[in-house]
């Protein structure tokens, strides 16, 4: 068990999860997450990113074994609980620390089949947003996720724990402008949540193949717009002004998983 606060590991983690980690995560291709539910769904699945191995407290193990978690092929090492506080992004730990591989997923190989759904984010800022409408595309059914150049990066720690673990669920594509998916699939019809949008969100019948695209929470996506995109708007019979990006992300994903 590793008990000093001085180990290594600790250093190596904590590179990750830092306010620079973008760039360790880049460098070494490796990312942090930390719990249960991330560990589980990291575990079963055949996709997604790989686990490198896990750090685990004893109360972080006895849960592992609990939920029957299978780690016998992973590389498993016992830490302290201040070691793991030392490591961990959260107040509050759960013992479980899994260190993965982001690995390579290439834009190219994505195909359309006359029903594809993809979300395009441009140039968003809050991890919760991010993480949150990542999630709700897991649930929707969404076929992909695709983040702009200049987006937060989607293997952040705050991100990861506000997918809930549907991070392993999703194909997702960083850094990718949208010329260059307009470029690979001209064919695509692509619609974008605007303040400016004419066009009402349930007027929008048998889109085929389409990508939903939504902007930065505070400068929106006027700049990206053109006359392929169909700007579009939530209708509200409330009061609210406005809607939450990630609430009004799924929304229009629930709506599309429907089309």
């Amino acid at each position: 068990m590793i008990e000093s606060l001085h180990s290594p590991h600790i250093a190596r983690v904590k590179a990750l999860i830092s306010s620079r980690g973008n760039k360790e995560r880049g460098e070494h291709g490796e990312f942090i997450a930390e719990g249960l539910q991330c560990a589980r769904e990291a575990l079963a699945v055949t996709s997604g990113p790989k686990v490198k191995n896990i750090y685990l407290t004893e109360s972080g193990l006895s849960r592992i074994e609990s939920a029957g978690l299978d780690t016998s092929g992973i590389e498993t090492i016992l830490v302290s609980e201040p070691v793991m506080a030392a490591m961990s992004s959260t107040i509050t730990p759960q013992g479980i620390l899994s260190v993965c591989e982001i690995g390579s997923s290439d834009f190219s190989d994505l195909k359309l089949n006359g029903k594809t759904k993809l979300i395009y984010l441009h140039e968003i800022q809050d991890p919760g947003n991010a993480g949150t409408i990542l999630r709700s595309a897991d649930a929707m059914g969404i076929d992909a996720v695709i983040t702009s150049p200049g987006s937060v990066d989607m293997y952040s720690p705050k991100v990861v724990r506000a997918t809930a673990g549907s991070l392993w669920h999703v194909p997702l594509y960083s850094g990718i402008t949208l010329a260059t998916i307009s470029a690979q699939f001209p064919q695509l019809n692509k619609i974008a949540l605007s303040a400016k949008g004419s066009t009402s969100l349930t007027d929008l019948k048998e889109l085929g193949d389409c990508i939903a695209i939504f902007g930065n929470e505070a400068r929106g996506i006027d700049t990206l717009l053109d006359g392929e995109v169909v700007q579009v708007y939530i209708p509200m019979k409330g009061s609210a002004e406005s809607l939450n990006l990630s609430a009004a992300a799924s929304i229009v994903m629930f709506y599309l998983a429907a089309l």
